[in-house]
């Protein structure tokens, strides 16, 4: 597959206008479609008037900007960081740069410091193809080599990085010459380039730099991003400058970035609308909303799949199926959503939204009180009563819906949920680890294969539930390699049918990969899971 490099695509100017048109309600973008025939523009609801839009025009070389985000690193190391909206992909495209990015419309990947990433085998092996002439922040080369060093390093499990999951999949590495390397998958994977697009394979660090001491190289990153490091203040500010030599000038535009963190949603959007900063990466669709409804332009990435709440079937009591599918049927997700975004959010009534040329009328799950009492009737019967412990991540949205759904299981018999409020390192230690018992986790789906593989295939990596199919690996596998449009629509209603009957999971809200910005803020760009790219950015005077 050749790429569509980044010079190719349309003006800055005219694709900003298009994507801050994108999901201009909440309720649009409460509708946005994912995988392949995703409906990218959107028009205002009934009786709404369209949200405002941010800076037009030309970009504005200059400026300093200050944004928030949800969720500080633990490290500047790509490693120990997360590339989604709501933990560091913003922090590490500053500090990194990209080697690919995709459109979040139709999931095309599109080439930057690479420009192939190709299969022609069926995926069995991908060749990465870089630009000529790159280089880190230092002025020593970004070279096949250096690519190779961070995706091997990316499989110690000693890091603990999170895209262990993805960095695994690959059996050898080879490297061709300076500005090409050939990667040998464990396991075929034609669409294995949005795996590199999703995680932190996708940051290239300095091999000198990191080297170091994890100390020496959080005082001084060095990558080929847009920005440099100029200082941390842990929980207080990250300061980062232009990088003069980046490659792809008059890019970025903005002088400097001042990055803080909040984990409240609160915090976040009241922060904004004072005018204490120019932009917030956001989750919650209640902000959202509120900030649409004050003028603020708002950018949602369309998803499908969602968040969903984990059941480990590997441990009591949901190594029983009866115990999941009560939970599940005890649930109201309207009430949820209400308690946790105020009912701005979207229940995903079915895996793949309206629009998706996956969707059916598959109804992910059904509220029945009656049919849950009875199960947890008759395992408390055969002396397994319900008791479980929801390990909750601390923003104000996870805590929401773990007390919520603690709240409405007060009300059955025989169940007992417990709520622990963890902090972000513990949590994706927690997951990591399969130390839990319920937790909150996601498959948001853009291509249906990369999430839904990594969620619920029985070997992956990424598989926190513990699932294991036959039937649903075969069709995981059938849609990875169908040769037909029809034939990948068979095998992911198989897909939907299997997940649905084995309740690996609740899901209960559709992401809300989103960036809120002031009104003279341009250049809106988002890839992936709602990973901003700052090199766009610009403020208008």
């Amino acid at each position: 597959m050749q790429l569509t490099t980044y010079l190719e695509r349309s003006t800055v100017s005219r694709n900003n206008d298009q994507r801050q048109n994108r999901l201009t309600t909440a309720v649009a973008a409460l509708l946005g479609a994912s995988v392949l025939v995703l409906a990218g523009c959107s028009t205002s609801a009934p009786g709404e008037t369209a949200a405002a839009t941010g800076a037009t025009g030309d970009p504005v070389a200059g400026g300093a900007a200050r944004a928030i985000q949800a969720s500080e690193p633990r490290s500047l190391d790509p490693a120990a960081m997360t590339n989604t909206w709501t933990t560091q992909g913003f922090l590490g495209n500053a500090l990194y740069g990209n080697l690919l990015i995709n459109d979040v419309e139709t999931t095309e990947i599109e080439g930057q410091m690479a420009t192939d990433f190709s299969t022609d085998d069926g995926g069995a092996t991908f060749t990465l193809t870089l630009r000529p002439d790159l280089v880190f922040s230092d002025g020593t080369p970004l070279d096949a080599e250096a690519v190779k060093f961070n995706w091997e390093r990316l499989t110690n499990p000693a890091l603990g990085s999170s895209s262990i999951v993805q960095a695994g999949t690959i059996a050898a590495i080879d490297v061709v010459d300076p500005v090409t390397l050939e990667a040998t998958l464990v396991a075929p994977n034609p669409h294995y380039g949005q795996a590199v697009v999703n995680s932190s394979m996708n940051w290239i660090a300095s091999p000198a730099a990191l080297a170091l001491s994890p100390e020496s190289f959080n005082d001084k990153p060095i990558g080929a991003g847009p920005f440099t490091l100029v200082s941390w203040a842990r929980q207080d500010v990250i300061e980062l400058v232009k990088n003069p030599d980046y490659w792809d000038a008059p890019r970025p535009y903005l002088d400097s970035i001042s990055v803080r963190t909040a984990n409240d949603t609160n915090q976040r959007i009241n922060t904004l609308m004072s005018g204490g900063a120019d932009f917030v990466l956001e989750s919650n669709w209640d902000s959202v909303a509120k900030a649409e409804a004050s003028g603020y332009p708002t950018d949602v990435v369309p998803m499908g799949g969602g968040q969903y709440i984990a059941m480990n079937t590997r441990v009591a009591p949901f190594d029983d199926i009866r115990a999941r599918q009560a939970v599940s049927m005890a649930i109201d997700l309207n009430s949820m959503n209400l308690a946790t975004y105020n009912g701005s959010g979207q229940v995903p009534e079915t895996l793949f939204p309206e629009g998706s040329p996956f969707h059916t009328d598959t109804a992910l799950s059904k509220y029945d009180p009656e049919a849950a009492q009875k199960l947890f009737d008759e395992l408390a019967a055969e002396g397994k009563p319900v008791s479980f412990t929801n390990s909750s991540f601390s923003t104000v949205e996870n805590k929401a819906s773990a007390e919520s759904m603690q709240t409405q299981l007060s009300a059955y018999q025989n169940v007992d949920a417990q709520v622990d409020v963890v902090d972000f390192p513990t949590g994706l230690s927690k997951l990591a680890s399969r130390d839990f018992q319920m937790m909150i986790s996601s498959a948001n789906i853009q291509h249906p294969d990369y999430a839904l593989w990594q969620a619920f295939q029985t070997d992956s990596r990424g598989n926190v539930t513990g699932t294991s199919d036959p039937e649903l690996d075969a069709a995981l596998a059938a849609g990875r390699f169908a040769s037909s449009d029809d034939e990948r629509k068979n095998a992911y209603q198989v897909v939907q049918d299997r997940i649905v009957e084995l309740t690996p999971g609740i899901f209960f809200t559709r992401a809300a990969p989103a960036v809120v910005t002031g009104k003279n803020v341009g250049g809106i760009h988002q890839y992936g899971s709602g990973s901003l790219l700052p090199a766009e950015l610009w403020i208008q005077n």
